[in-house]
């Protein structure tokens, strides 16, 4: 085996993972990380000889991700409609019961891109801060898009009570997401 093609196969088996959560941080679907995870590493063992030095393939792999994922946002023509978290926290039976609906619509700006950095850290901490219950509905149905009925005939719960935990983490989300754009508006 040549010496490229050892260093791509390591990368790719020490970096996958990593760079698989960045992405899937990021864009709406597993499918989708995976597609642009693809990319990036096909970009990675096509453009190999252009890369200045060993040391520094990851942040070159993350760098290339990062732009994979702005791309993608470009592309994208169908974004969900923007919702201000103000008309939707205060309780609404009817309330959207998805990260993606209660998310601002952003474009691609430099700015817009930091919100939504920041949106994910507000995001991620949130969930931090959920009781367990909640927490697990939340990721498992929003992040790995499992059916409400597939986790009740898992974990035993009923189809009602995940509905109540999940509904109960995304009021909380709603929450601190209201709280981070109170912050932007009174310090921007």
């Amino acid at each position: 085996m040549d010496f490229v093609m050892q260093i791509t196969e390591e990368t790719f088996r020490k970096e996958r993972g990593r760079l698989l959560g960045f992405i899937r941080n990021r864009v709406a679907t597993l499918e989708e990380a995976e597609d642009i995870l693809q990319d990036v590493f096909y970009q990675f063992v096509a453009g190999f000889n252009t890369i200045e030095s060993i040391d520094r393939v990851t942040s070159w792999l993350f760098s290339v991700a990062r732009n994979k994922i702005i791309d993608r946002y470009r592309k994208e023509s169908a974004r969900p409609k923007q919702v201000h978290f103000t008309a939707t926290i205060n309780g609404d039976e009817d309330a959207p019961l998805t990260l993606q609906e209660i998310l601002p619509d952003l474009d691609n700006s430099p700015e817009d891109l930091l919100l939504r950095e920041a949106l994910w850290e507000a995001i991620t901490e949130a969930l931090e801060e959920l009781p367990v219950e909640q927490r697990e509905i939340f990721i498992q149905n929003e992040i790995e898009e499992r059916s409400f009925r597939e986790i009740a005939e898992e974990t035993g719960v009923s189809i009602n009570t995940l509905l109540s935990r999940k509904r109960y983490a995304i009021l909380a989300l709603r929450k601190r997401l209201q709280l981070l754009y109170n912050d932007l508006i009174n310090n921007g």
